[in-house]
């Protein structure tokens, strides 16, 4: 295939993963009448049933008995799916609880934050641009904590987990079709023993509470927990990651959408400064990917 058509298939493959996590916002409101830790925990053991024989058919189980037999693998893979089960706890939560704006900072200034956690752990050095753009997003971060009087937690803590995640996958030696099955694996158990638990103390479980169509809605999550990263994986065999890097703000971007127009979450003037500051440093920061790209 021609490298443009490639290109082009990419692309296409990281806007359908993007704008489907950025659209995942929609399905979390149509089975609110779950408690989030709930879905959490039938979203990991779905995402299990669909992904273990997903990866048979793809040929890809014997990588995943290597990954079972290695201990230290085991290991890293436990910690990011206990981080990544948290991220997911997190933005099931803000947006059953009404702040979708709050998810959706998270995920912008994410980026910056995994570019810090570089210069933190790593070493890494930054350019006055990448400095300039952190700075930009600060001073939206601190404009929400003055005028909200209390510091966005919420979204710093889906930026955080999403980074330190994003961080310790980046060195581990697993394909993400593969990592994302090990990990829920690994929180399956736990998973099933919240529900049995919580199904004996609240004497029923949830999930024919709203009949067999609440029911296959809550085992979709499954489906949309797999099918993304795929088209992510697709993505990222294609393009560069400075165009990675662009396409990704398009989740966040239809969550703020989604939260002002279809939730009518209260979108003020205070917000669009925070915002603005955010989207300043995003800018800054984009720009000069993009150079570096092109040099």
């Amino acid at each position: 295939m021609p490298q443009r058509s490639e290109a082009h298939v990419g692309l296409m493959y990281a806007l359908a993963a993007y704008g489907s996590w950025g659209l995942m916002t929609i399905y979390w409101k149509c089975v609110s009448w779950m408690p989030s830790l709930e879905l959490i925990a039938h979203r990991v053991l779905w995402t299990v049933v669909l992904m273990v024989p997903l990866l048979v058919a793809m040929g890809n189980w014997r990588e995943l008995l290597q990954v079972m037999r290695h201990r230290r693998l085991l290991g890293i893979l436990f910690v990011t799916a206990a981080l990544i089960s948290v991220n997911w706890l997190g933005f099931v939560w803000a947006v059953n609880s009404g702040r979708v704006l709050q998810a959706s900072l998270g995920y912008f200034i994410n980026p910056l934050l995994s570019v810090l956690l570089g210069v933190a752990l790593l070493g890494e050095r930054l350019r006055v641009a990448q400095w300039l753009a952190i700075a930009l997003a600060g001073v939206g971060v601190l404009w929400l904590v003055i005028w909200q009087g209390e510091v966005p937690w919420i979204g710093l803590m889906l930026a955080g987990t999403f980074a330190v995640y994003g961080l310790l996958r980046k060195f581990t030696p697993v394909s993400a079709t593969v990592g994302l099955t090990v990990e829920s694996a690994l929180i399956a158990p736990i998973a099933l023993g919240y529900l049995l638990w919580s199904a004996d103390a609240a004497g029923g479980s949830h999930f024919l509470s709203h009949g067999w169509g609440g029911a296959v809605l809550v085992a979709l999550s499954g489906v949309l927990t797999a099918a993304p990263l795929l088209w992510f994986a697709n993505a990222a065999r294609r393009l560069s990651l400075t165009t990675l890097g662009l396409v990704q703000y398009v989740a966040p971007t239809t969550q703020l959408l989604l939260g002002v127009f279809a939730f009518h979450e209260n979108f003020t003037v205070n917000h669009l400064i925070a915002f603005g500051w955010i989207w300043a440093g995003l800018a800054v920061f984009s720009a000069h990917a993009l150079l570096r790209a092109r040099r």
